[in-house]
């Protein structure tokens, strides 16, 4: 096979997430490939979304819609580009982050899906599935899924 075109890595904002992003952005600058970091991001039902506007005022916007994974996705491409990538499209995507992910994978034609390995041992990973487990079944990609405890 050979090297990647386009590589695909979700974060949350977690350090951890961020480290997959480093391995990622790595792999992406090697191959001189796009890499595609996504965000997955819980819309806010109304109520949630009156109570920040009440709280907030004018500063509501931080924290409604894409815009808090929008902030973590800038964090994100910087980080990747001091880690080698050179191609980088920061993507925000409301829903589940396995939906969200395996949908960007067939989107953008990914050949790798980059992923930490975070929940993968929790136990409400082992109950109900975690991101990296959920997504390495259903991708029709390659899938990474890279260690990210600090050790």
């Amino acid at each position: 096979m050979g090297s990647y075109t386009t590589v695909l890595v979700g974060t949350d904002g977690s350090e951890s997430s961020f480290r997959a992003v480093d391995r990622a952005a790595g792999i992406a600058g090697d191959a001189g490939a796009k890499l595609v970091v996504a965000c997955a991001y819980r819309e806010m039902q109304p109520r949630e979304r009156q109570r920040a506007a009440d709280q907030l005022g004018d500063e509501a916007y931080k924290v409604a819609g894409a815009h808090p994974a929008e902030d973590l996705l800038r964090d994100a491409a910087d980080r990747a580009k001091q880690a080698g990538a050179t191609d980088v499209e920061p993507v925000a995507v409301a829903g589940d982050p396995v939906d969200v992910l395996v949908e960007l994978a067939g989107r953008y034609n990914a050949e790798l899906l980059v992923v930490g390995n975070r929940g993968l041992n929790s136990l409400a990973g082992r109950l109900l599935g975690s991101v990296p487990q959920n997504v390495s079944h259903r991708a029709a990609c390659d899938v990474l899924i890279v260690h990210t405890s600090r050790r």
